[in-house]
């Protein structure tokens, strides 16, 4: 078999805590206006770095980061279910898998700090930490192929968010879509597939998007 990997977006496609960052952001959007419309929804898939560009006041800044890990801090990271039984199916199938992420390693720290044997099944986690470009430029996941010796072209993007389907696509890497953000419709033309979550979608069913 053409080696392959897969690559994975965290919130919205492995953990369940899209709506609860459209909470956050929202709130802070009331406290903090930028007359973006719908501004949670506009930043989803941007690393924070990028976000706080948004902010001139250094004092704002530092409230809104302040939040933001206190928030994260007290977060219920929740595994999005079937995610597990799809990454060990990938594991005995001899498919690297690498974290592809807009979140800080602070947050990556939380999150396996509450799922201690979550960190297995990846061979490299690429956060915010570790890019100068945030989504939609596919550095990220660039990078994250380079790390498991394979070429964008032969990886498997899973995203959610309008930011990074459009990340996983100028990577040249085949782009599968999770409708957990956004309906389906606003997903379509965006990727080589469109699912619900992992847990309605096989790793055959992934290889035959390349013919593999």
């Amino acid at each position: 078999m053409t080696r392959c990997g897969a690559l994975f977006d965290l919130d919205g496609v492995l953990i369940d805590s899209e709506s609860t960052y459209t909470e956050f952001w929202s709130g802070i959007d009331r406290i903090y206006p930028t007359g973006i419309d719908n501004y949670a929804i506009a930043i989803k898939g941007t690393t924070l770095p990028e976000i706080m560009k948004h902010y001139s006041d250094e004092n704002v800044k530092a409230d809104i980061l302040r939040r933001i890990h206190d928030f994260q801090e007290s977060m219920v990271y929740n595994i999005y279910p079937g995610v597990e039984h799809f990454l060990s199916e990938l594991n005995e199938r001899g498919v690297p898998a690498a974290i592809v992420t807009s979140s800080d390693d602070r947050k990556m720290q939380l999150l396996f700090e509450q799922h201690p044997d979550f960190r297995k099944y990846f061979r490299t986690v690429i956060d915010a930490s570790q890019v100068t470009r945030s989504k939609p430029d596919p550095q990220g996941y660039i990078k994250a192929a380079e790390s498991l010796g394979l070429k964008p072209e032969d990886c498997f993007v899973f995203e959610d968010s309008l930011q990074g389907l459009k990340a996983g696509n100028a990577s040249g890497a085949t782009v599968i879509a999770l409708a957990t953000t956004y309906p389906a419709e606003v997903l379509k033309g965006k990727a080589a597939k469109i699912i619900g979550g992992l847990d309605e979608f096989s790793v055959d069913e992934m290889l035959a998007l390349k013919g593999l």
